[in-house]
């Protein structure tokens, strides 16, 4: 299923890292005995510390009481299905990125999986280089970040989050504090495909997906606001079945 040589035989080390410590930790979610050994030889190599779980039950037990920073987890497991291991961690508020590894041609899981709140997903048969740098881009995006800048422009869009206010051209823009949160989460997450039930968890504080159309309400009133066509959005497009992606 994986590269398991080049796993072995990089010299790429995640930049900052010094070989005494570990880049993070790892928890790998696969009953595959071949494939969970190649991943862990692999995450090892490159200075990880790495868990492994063989079944969902298990998984679900780790993500909660060992932390890891990331979890890469199989769709086809026994006694527990990937997809219910997510939405059990993140029923349980754990906020930690999952990777979810797919066969070839489960469109369906893909898609579901991101709905529940996984953060990416990779096809097998993949390599073990294309899997790194997946985990290494959820780790940069989950690290806290630092206080975002005050004032925000985009096209001729200005947003003054100190202030609390807004800006269309020469017009003051008549934006609540809830919107201004969700342009908070959109700027943060700049260039990002987002799920409905993401922006429900870091806007709303809520773990319910019964209100999802309470996203897709607050998105239509935010682009009569700063889009120049609401109906062709420049800045807040569609991502059908997912979510939402900001380009400003």
């Amino acid at each position: 299923m994986i590269d398991s040589t080049a796993a072995r035989t990089s010299t790429h080390r995640p930049t900052g890292t010094d070989p005494e410590t570990t880049t993070g930790r790892v928890l790998i979610v696969e009953d595959d005995e071949a494939t969970a050994f190649a991943l862990r030889d692999g995450f090892e190599f490159e200075g990880y510390e790495v868990l492994v779980a063989t079944n969902g039950r298990t998984a679900v037990r780790m993500a909660n009481e060992e932390r890891p920073d990331v979890i890469l987890l199989d769709v086809m497991l026994p006694e527990m299905s990937g997809i219910d291991v997510c939405k059990q961690i993140r029923g349980a508020s754990n906020n930690v990125p999952i990777i979810m590894l797919t066969a070839r041609g489960q469109e369906v899981d893909k898609v579901l999986g991101l709905k529940i709140g996984a953060d990416d997903y990779v096809t097998k048969p993949f390599s073990f280089m294309e899997l790194q740098a997946r985990v290494e881009a959820v780790l940069r995006r989950s690290t806290p970040k630092s206080e975002p800048a005050a004032l925000v422009e985009f096209g001729d869009v200005r947003l003054d989050f100190k202030m609390l206010e807004a800006s269309k051209g020469e017009c003051r823009l008549d934006f609540s504090p809830l919107e201004f949160k969700l342009m908070k989460f959109f700027i943060d997450n700049r260039q990002q495909v987002v799920t409905r039930d993401q922006m429900l968890r870091s806007v709303w504080n809520s773990n319910s997906s019964m209100f999802t159309r309470t996203v897709d309400m607050h998105v239509a009133k935010l682009r009569k606001k700063i889009e120049d066509s609401p109906n062709h959005p420049r800045y807040i497009i569609t991502i059908y079945g997912v979510g939402y992606k900001f380009l400003g």
